[in-house]
């Protein structure tokens, strides 16, 4: 089954608030014409062993060395296309860019473990500013988000408006 891509930025303005919400809606059509939405997801790595500038220099990085059934899981459900925020974990610790999937799950290749899986990504965009954990914890549309609930999760699940708001937040002017 080959997917197509179709990308849908939505803009709406709240004239009594003068607020601009913005939405980022990706869906993929498969060749019998079904429309199947996107997935969200988060990764972490410390930026000393593997940081979103060194991704965007090796252009793809196969996402190896999960050892956590459900980041294992998560990874598993990861389709081609999918968008996935890259979080610098342990210092830094900032939502910084946005990967797309450009590889499904298979077999891990550092370990003859059949366990564990890979995915492999690509860097899609820099977040405009870099939307801190203290930023995301503060916001109450964000207070069940994997990465403050299961915080030692390492590839989280993420919500299509707990994606928007953090679009929202980069591109907000009080982003720090």
């Amino acid at each position: 089954m080959t997917l197509n891509f179709s990308k849908k930025l939505c803009h709406s303005e709240r004239s009594e608030e003068s607020k601009k919400d913005r939405c980022f809606k990706l869906f993929r059509m498969t060749n019998d014409k079904k429309i199947i939405p996107m997935n969200y997801w988060l990764v972490k790595s410390e930026p000393y062993k593997y940081s979103w500038e060194q991704f965007v220099k090796d252009k793809k990085a196969v996402w190896d060395g999960v050892r956590n059934y459900s980041a294992r899981n998560n990874m598993r459900a990861m389709k081609k296309g999918d968008l996935v925020f890259f979080y610098h974990s342990n210092e830094g610790l900032e939502i910084v860019g946005i990967a797309k999937v450009v590889k499904e799950a298979y077999q891990d290749p550092t370990t003859e473990d059949t366990a564990w899986s890979v995915v492999e990504l690509a860097p899609f965009k820099a977040l405009k500013k870099p939307v801190t954990l203290a930023q995301v914890k503060a916001d109450k549309q964000l207070v069940d988000i994997q990465l403050v609930r299961l915080s030692r999760l390492s590839v989280a699940s993420i919500k299509p408006f707990e994606f928007d708001r953090i679009l929202a937040l980069s591109e907000s002017q009080n982003s720090s």
